[in-house]
């Protein structure tokens, strides 16, 4: 069979920028009369402000405003009744530990920082709790549906199956670390207009926002977010903390920009909320699943619900008549969470595919024929056929590449000295979306391509992947084709989010291209021209500088008839260390199963990136609380654990590269999501099949192994 390891001469786009420091971001922006700010957060976690003294702080040198709930600068969708339920400085009440309760505003970045030291509040404090396990076994402890109860067949009919297995699996709280920090330049300007440099993976969605917020013409709003640097799911709303820089641009009549702190980061922005799922399964003696019942609990705060896609794989990834699963959302006082790659369903699919692997195990099947078993031929839940799913092709590839044949499926039968090596395979799989967008294409005499719209790049090479679409439909070389992006005032887009913006993006360019083909067609037969006229030619004979054309584009009715999913599969060998419980990744395979691949580069940079955050998940990342104050006590960089390059193995990605035209022109399906989604379930699966020691509470450490 042949090993689809793609190769890819076409380098980024903005490649070179981002190398040599050429690419802007949102805080290297300056402008006339530049003003900072710096956030006061609370000290406490739950209760009331008493008391907030500002005097001090305003009397500070460089001082020019502090903003709380005490001089409520004016926001008229927080004047209202209802709305939203957290409205920055028009509340006394205290949610959570970091909420910000004051900004001040200086000339200077330090002098912002000193004033904000000399703001002193009071409170009076209440009763608070923020661990999620605790919540549980609190009946008193308020919880909520977070999605409609599933149920197929017979409920909970793994308990009389012949073989079952029944566990509890626990996800931390993880959060979004990437190097840039959050923030935003606000600058107000008179006549109710406002201009922002925001980190954000949606302008048009930042501009909504801000428009809803002060009820201002949502054209007096200009976003501008060029380059982010790295999203996670963070930037996918925007936060109080924007709109209280938005205030205090307005209030002061110049613009100010905030940066938050690495510790805040930890406070105001979300992240992946913890987990805790319990996951029954039964089979027949011969591998043939019969039962699955999957039952999650989320965190969320007290004062807004925040919901995902925990066990959406459970109802359809595997054949199987039977199958329930529920999804109930707990509040704490805590910070709202967020959407983080893989929203949801990498949350689902640790507990799940260990799961799998735990009944294989029982059933003295390898895990992989035991997957293959069960592989459905078209989804259950739906009842539809799948657009495109060749899951079995990469299964084979997968474990051909990793070396599937030495595993032993006794664990710690391969023992090197004092190292045991382990395999381990998991499945990811996530909705193939499509959005509607807008793009403008300007095709020019001089024999360039200008692309616009309103789109974000949080990373993943978005103008790339557009250039490269373009190209092979205009046959224009890619060094002659510009991508604009991340400017609300282009053609509108949505977020970049939910693995969707090559084929919600990507079609809508596709659109573009056919259209100003057709009409350089037109224009070449009205000249008596050729047909086969270059489209330079067309535009001097006709006298054009350019062409323009601006198509809307989005999913038709085939939505309806088919399920549409992008897949992985992801292989890994482990060695774990017999006296130390020390885990070394010594390789990793990922296939991924999305369609045409546009990009063969940045393609397999979202394979291995996804790979590298499913080592944090799996291995490193926890923020941890101390529950007695409800304060994290590892928000920094040296005590929350991202892998390292000395962490990072071999990581060889496979594409099955074959197009699914159902869900775009391109047949291409997203892939950002899928490339982490399991990952920490096959890496805890090869623990397991190189120690006997099952991992079921992320992250793995050495601790829990020696256990």
């Amino acid at each position: 069979m042949e090993n689809r390891i793609l190769k890819d001469e076409n380098d980024r786009v903005d490649g070179f920028l981002k190398v040599t420091g050429g690419a802007k971001y949102f805080a290297e922006y300056e402008l006339p009369g530049l003003t900072y700010g710096v956030l006061v957060t609370s000290t406490i976690t739950k209760g009331k402000i008493t008391s907030l003294n500002t005097k001090e702080a305003e009397k500070a040198p460089g001082v020019i405003a502090v903003l709380s709930h005490l001089n409520k600068p004016s926001a008229p969708a927080y004047e209202q009744e209802g709305g939203s339920p957290m409205k920055i400085f028009y509340t006394d009440k205290i949610f959570y530990n970091g909420q910000p309760i004051a900004i001040v505003v200086a000339n200077t970045f330090e002098r912002a920082t000193y004033a904000a030291s000399l703001v002193k509040a009071t409170y009076a404090k209440e009763a608070f709790n923020t661990d999620l396990e605790k919540a549980l076994k609190d009946t008193k402890a308020k919880k909520l549906q977070g999605q409609p109860d599933y149920k197929r067949g017979t409920e909970n009919a793994y308990k009389t199956a012949e073989v079952k297995i029944e566990q509890e699996y626990v996800l931390p709280i993880e959060t979004h670390n990437p190097m840039e920090l959050h923030g935003i330049i606000a600058d107000w300007r008179p006549a109710n207009k406002v201009t922002v440099y925001a980190k954000t993976q949606g302008v048009k969605a930042t501009q909504g926002t801000i428009a809803n917020v002060f009820k201002i013409p949502i054209e007096n709003i200009q976003v501008n977010s060029e380059f982010v640097g790295g999203g996670f799911g963070m930037a996918l709303r925007t936060w109080p903390l924007e709109i209280a820089t938005v205030m205090a641009s307005k209030h002061i009549g110049k613009p100010v920009k905030l940066v938050i702190t690495r510790m805040q980061m930890f406070t105001m922005v979300g992240n992946r909320p913890a987990a805790i799922q319990k996951v029954g399964l039964g089979a027949t003696k011969d591998g043939k699943l019969t039962g699955i019942t999957h039952k999650a609990f989320g965190e969320s705060s007290t004062y807004e619900n925040f919901t995902e896609g925990v066990v959406n794989m459970a109802k359809f990834m595997y054949q199987c008549d039977n199958v329930n699963t529920s999804y109930t959302i707990v509040p704490v006082d805590l910070g709202v969470p967020i959407w983080m790659r893989g929203p949801g369903e990498a949350t689902g699919a640790f507990a799940l595919e260990s799961a799998i692997d735990e009944l294989a195990h029982e059933l003295d099947m390898d895990p992989l024929d035991f997957r293959i078993k069960n592989d459905p031929e078209m989804d259950q839940q739906k009842n539809k056929p799948f657009s495109s799913k060749n899951l079995k092709e990469a299964y084979k590839l997968g474990a051909d590449k990793i070396g599937w044949s030495k595993r032993k499926n006794k664990p710690g039968s391969l023992v090197e000295g004092s190292w045991k090596t382990g395999y381990g395979v998991s499945v990811g799989v996530f909705n193939a979306n499509r959005g509607k967008a807008s793009v403008k294409g300007i095709l020019k005499a001089d024999g360039t391509l200008v692309l616009q719209s309103a789109t974000s790049d949080i990373g993943p090479g978005t103008g790339t992947g557009m250039g490269l679409i373009a190209s092979k439909l205009l046959n224009i070389p890619t060094s002659k084709i510009t991508f604009e992006l991340g400017d609300s005032s282009l053609p509108p887009a949505p977020s970049q989010g939910g693995s969707a913006t090559l084929s919600t993006i990507g079609s809508a360019v596709n659109d573009v291209c056919v259209a100003l083909k057709s009409t350089i067609a037109e224009l070449a037969a009205n000249s008596n021209m050729d047909a086969t006229s270059k489209f330079v030619d067309v535009l001097k004979k006709n006298n054009l500088p350019s062409i323009e054309v601006t198509k809307e584009s989005q999913s038709g009715k085939e939505r309806d008839s088919y399920s549409m999913y992008s897949f992985s599969i992801h292989f890994v060998q482990v060695k774990v260390h017999s006296l130390t419980g020390v885990v070394k990744i010594s390789k990793i395979v990922s296939v991924g199963d999305s369609g045409k691949i546009v990009s063969p580069k940045t393609a397999r940079s979202q394979m291995v990136g996804g790979a590298v955050g499913g080592i944090g998940m799996a291995l490193t990342e926890e923020s941890i609380l101390d529950h007695r104050y409800g304060r994290y006590i590892n928000n920094n960089f040296a005590d929350y654990h991202v892998p390292v390059n000395a962490d990072v193995p071999e990581i060889e990605v496979i594409f099955i590269d074959k197009p699914d035209y159902l869900v775009n022109p391109m047949g291409a399906k997203g892939m950002g999501e899928i490339a982490l989604i399991g990952f920490s379930a096959a890496l805890a699966n090869a623990v397991f099949n190189a120690t006997g020691k099952r991992i079921r509470k992320l992250p793995i450490t050495p601790d829990k192994i020696l256990a």
